[in-house]
């Protein structure tokens, strides 16, 4: 699913108007439909219902809104901001005029001052005053408003986007100053500001209304911003022929482990397993030997000359993927034998964990990375590599400088794990479950990417493969042991089923 800017959103919304024999006031009639259908779906009319509504059309699609929930019998009494008179745009005219013949309803129209009214307790309140064409943060009298908003402890639908929040970046986001919605119910198109956590106590719970707009014009748009979903890893997933062999799937190798983590290795080898490669070698300190051949009998155990970490990493054998990082640790040693290898490497490689860690105690190995790597790290990873930052935002825009600059490919993970391109394109993803944040769940992710690097996936296609099946294994996991009991063997235990799930019946 394509994610637009607020721009690419006008664009598509005039288009409608223009090709396709729409109003302007018939697309805010839709939305006050599927707002009112929405809020009556789950709330009782005896909950009251108060409406804040701007000067623009969000005001529009909120006055509207409340005179269908009037005429289904709530309790609705709206405020209209018109300050100094004549403010209001042509359609947010007509909808305060309809909605002020709508029988039983309450209007106060703000013209110069307004004191902020006491709010009643079993609140609903519908915010309509600024949809996602805000470009600066709220000042003044509408932040105070705001901020008194939040302290209500009402229920708050946003319609479009909460006010004060921009549709796409927010770096100067104050969050007291942005309405803090229980229900956001955004117009045809989910916002970009959706998917950054920093954003996910304003946003609240968020769902997208269908009004028809144009799918030719969106279908035209070529964005820069995705939601991958369960029909992208369908198109992408190949099906496996008859006559094939584990010839046909690959080699991986995985350097993994050292002394006192060793589980790390077995849950990346578990994973690369899981995903289908053809062959898995865990490269692992001799301490490690008991522990693959045990744990994991159907991986390939190569000996490392070290005892308790890795010393060297100088491949045997070509392998069709390489990853590096699960349980390394940092020795010194080890820092040195990865810069040897990635000097050395002509084909993408997979770091992660201590991988990055070591990259991060020495960054010039950055340099050295191959054209479409894939780096993989979590915020604080994240950080240590290029800097301390303050918001997930901040980050994935540093990402996107980073993924530029050396041409490779970052996956921040998180909910919503963010694949940024060195094209600059960001794909969110769409699976996964907080039973995922558990010990050795990164590690499965690795092996994974690995098995598709291996499978001759291109890295592009592979990241979204790996990222969005491993969410799902997670959430396959969590349906049998809960949020609370899901380990990363049960994730990497899932990996299968969830590509069963995704390519039906074989």
């Amino acid at each position: 699913m394509k994610i637009f800017t607020n721009s690419e959103i006008r664009q598509i919304d005039q288009y409608t108007i223009e090709n396709e024999g729409v109003t302007s006031l018939e697309l805010i009639d839709r939305v006050a439909r599927g707002v009112a259908d929405e809020i009556i779906a789950r709330w009782k009319a005896t909950k009251p219902v108060v409406i804040f509504a701007g000067p623009g059309n969000n005001g529009a699609d909120a006055l509207a809104s409340g005179a269908l929930l009037a005429e289904a019998g709530y309790k609705v009494h709206a405020y209209l901001f018109n300050i100094g008179g004549n403010k209001l745009s042509a359609e947010c005219m007509t909808c305060r005029d309809r909605y002020a013949q709508t029988p039983g309803v309450g209007l106060t129209e703000i013209i110069d001052s307004f004191i902020v009214p006491d709010f009643q307790r079993n609140l609903l309140i519908i915010d309509g005053l600024f949809g996602s064409g805000l470009r600066d943060p709220l000042k003044g009298g509408f932040a105070y408003l705001v901020q008194r908003i939040n302290e209500a402890n009402a229920t708050v639908v946003s319609i479009d986007i909460p006010s004060g929040l921009a549709g796409d970046w927010n770096p100067a986001l104050i969050s007291r100053d942005v309405i803090h919605a229980t229900l956001t119910l955004a117009i045809q198109h989910p916002r970009l500001a959706f998917f950054i956590a920093d954003n996910a106590d304003l946003v609240g719970e968020w769902k997208v209304l269908d009004i028809g707009l144009s799918r030719k014009a969106a279908g035209e748009i070529k964005s820069k911003f995705y939601l991958v979903e369960d029909a992208d890893v369908y198109r992408a997933l190949r099906r496996r022929s008859l006559f094939s062999s584990k010839a046909d799937y690959g080699t991986a190798l995985i350097y993994a482990g050292s002394y006192g983590m060793m589980g790390a290795a077995v849950m990346a080898a578990r994973g690369a397993l899981r995903a289908g490669v053809g062959k898995v070698t865990i490269e692992a300190p001799k301490c490690g030997y008991p522990v693959i051949q045990s744990a994991v009998p159907e991986a390939l155990y190569s000996a490392n000359q070290g005892e308790m970490y890795i010393d060297r990493m100088r491949p045997t054998h070509k392998y069709n993927a390489i990853a590096i990082g699960p349980g390394i640790g940092t020795n010194e040693t080890t820092l040195r034998a990865l810069e040897e290898l990635l000097l050395s490497a002509q084909s993408p490689v997979i770091l992660d964990a201590d991988a990055l860690n070591c990259i991060a105690m020495k960054p010039s190995m950055l340099n050295s990375l191959p054209m479409l790597s894939i780096i993989t790290p979590h915020a604080g990873e994240f950080d240590r590599l290029f800097g301390h930052h303050t918001s997930m935002e901040a980050r994935l825009r540093k990402a996107c400088e980073v993924a530029r600059h050396y041409h490779i490919l970052i996956v921040l993970k998180g909910h919503y794990t963010a694949i940024i391109r060195p094209d600059g394109k960001i794909y969110f993803n769409s699976s996964g479950s907080p039973a995922m944040a558990t010990p050795g769940s990164g590690d499965v992710l690795t092996g994974m990417l690995a098995a598709f690097m291996a499978q001759d996936y291109k890295a592009e296609i592979a990241t979204l493969l790996a990222v969005f099946l491993h969410g799902l294994a997670g959430e396959l996991a969590a349906e049998e042991h809960g949020e609370y009991g899901v380990t990363a063997s049960d994730i990497a235990d899932n990996v299968g089923c969830a590509i069963k799930a995704i390519m039906g019946p074989q």
